[in-house]
């Protein structure tokens, strides 16, 4: 016994695909941390130059606070966590916040 089955298939899976949304880390200016341990951090954590470095350690303390970095949310998280800690370690009240760019 042999059974004849045509099957055709005309469904088309239409797939999207998302970039993931980006996080913009910025750092907030405070009057007990040293400039030299925030550059340190944009050196070390952020991989900046020295020359951007200190730029931006200018803009943060001149401004309030500057973007540092944009990255993937679980990038930008694991990046404050450790220079949250670091900070920490070493007795800074360093403040890092997280904006959906």
């Amino acid at each position: 016994m042999s059974i004849d089955v045509d099957v055709i298939i005309d469904e088309k899976i239409k797939t999207e695909i998302q970039e993931p949304k980006r996080y913009k880390v910025l750092i907030i200016n405070d009057d007990q941390t040293p400039m030299e341990w925030v550059i340190g951090i944009l050196m070390e954590i952020f991989r900046h130059s020295r020359e951007t470095a200190e730029k931006l350690t200018l803009q943060i303390h001149n401004e309030g606070s500057s973007v540092v970095g944009i990255y993937t949310y679980e990038v930008a998280e694991q990046k404050v966590l450790e220079s949250t800690t670091a900070s920490r370690n070493q007795g800074f009240p360093l403040q890092f916040r997280l904006e959906e760019e």
